[in-house]
């Protein structure tokens, strides 16, 4: 019997899964998929709830893996909301609730597909299914915990899709073939506390930081690359914690994160702030220190195989051809491509993280079919 996208949709945006607990989200999807012949394992670790499930002994023939997350990012203000934010409800054939796009529907979809085609047309090789709860978290325990059990017991996958939202306005007209890295750079310049009307017998960090902040703003780190966008920086911070008028503090703190492109490695980057800090620093005699936060490197899947073969599945269900995209934030296919080829594709992603999350239930049964003729072609 055809495993219903939608339903298994609502089953688990249901589950009040935010980050990083589990609300039986997973619990639901073991059942489900051992019940469908899968081997399932739990690969839980800090605290944090994953999923592995197999299809297949994996010795022969090729291994196709899907990557997703069940656990959502919090709700807000309940009292925002039109429609119960676990309650998937339905109205005009749209489906609202907390991980309705990002991406509960994705994983339905997958999971839905990969269970009719190893029922229907049973592969010449294996399917592997990674799914964890924490990817909207720190994601140190989340698909990092599952690469490494895989890896512990000689798993493999050979080609991966990662179920995100990827589409800005319309189902099937981008994939993510990479990300930009992504850096948070912490500055804090310490100089000497004084009277504001005796500057000259003090050591502002305030003027310091301003210098160096401008600086930043200002540095164009390149035009970009062959397949990514120009490397952005963007102050998020700038505090002394000051309350009092006729102060100069003795510290500043500022903080930028930084996407990057492939022209960048995050130590290239570091280097090239460290500098711009000790010339701020010989300039004016503040101190400033300087720490650094990597969440992950920028990275390309070439165009090929598994980029061909995701756009004509696409095609075929949708009739639009997908860009092939860097575009967005990050997502935990920067984890999976150090493992194998890895190409993203999934719903339209406007409404997530937001107040009011929905999904027109028509995309999820399409996104379902894309996966399957993905399936199909893959092993034929």
């Amino acid at each position: 019997m055809s495993v219903d996208p939608v339903k298994l949709t609502a089953d688990l945006v249901r589950c009040a899964s935010v980050t990083p607990v589990e609300a039986g989200a997973l619990v639901l999807l073991d059942k489900l998929l051992s019940d469908a012949g899968f081997v399932t394992t739990r690969v839980d670790r800090g605290g944090v709830c994953n999923l592995f499930a197999r299809w297949g002994a994996g010795a022969n023939g090729r291994t196709f893996g899907f990557n997703g997350h069940t656990d959502v990012v919090p709700i807000g203000n309940p009292d925002d909301w039109s429609h119960d934010p676990f309650g998937a409800e339905i109205v005009d054939g749209i489906m609202y609730g907390r991980g309705t796009t990002d991406m509960k529907s994705g994983v339905a979809a997958f999971a839905a597909a990969a269970i009719d085609f190893v029922q229907d047309t049973p592969p010449d090789g294996s399917i592997v299914l990674a799914i964890t709860g924490d990817e909207e978290g720190d994601a140190d325990h989340g698909t990092v915990a599952l690469l490494d059990w895989m890896t512990a017991n000689s798993e493999r996958i050979d080609h991966c899709l990662v179920g995100e939202p990827t589409s800005p306005n319309t189902m099937g007209e981008m994939m993510k073939i990479g990300r930009r890295g992504s850096m948070n750079v912490f500055f804090t310049a310490t100089g000497v506390q004084g009277h504001s009307a005796y500057p000259h017998r003090a050591k502002n960090p305030v003027h310091a930081m301003a210098t160096l902040v401008d600086r930043l703003a200002a540095h164009q780190f390149d035009t970009g690359t062959a397949h990514f966008d120009a490397t952005t920086l963007a102050v998020v911070t700038f505090d002394t914690g000051n309350p009092a008028t006729n102060v100069i503090p003795a510290s500043c703190r500022a903080t930028v994160n930084i996407r990057f492109n492939d022209a960048h490695s995050a130590d290239s980057l570091t280097e090239l702030l460290s500098k711009m800090a000790g010339d701020i620093q010989a300039d004016t005699g503040v101190k400033i220190g300087i720490q650094v936060s990597v969440s992950g490197e920028s990275f390309i899947t070439e165009p090929g195989e598994l980029s061909d073969l995701i756009s004509k599945s696409v095609q075929a269900e949708t009739g639009i051809t997908p860009e092939l995209s860097t575009s967005g934030g990050t997502s935990d296919a920067r984890f999976v491509q150090y493992h194998c080829p890895v190409v993203e594709f999934g719903l339209v992603g406007k409404t997530m993280h937001q107040v009011d999350e929905c999904v027109p239930i028509d995309q999820i049964v399409q996104l379902k079919s894309i996966y399957g003729r993905i399936l199909r072609d893959y092993f034929a």
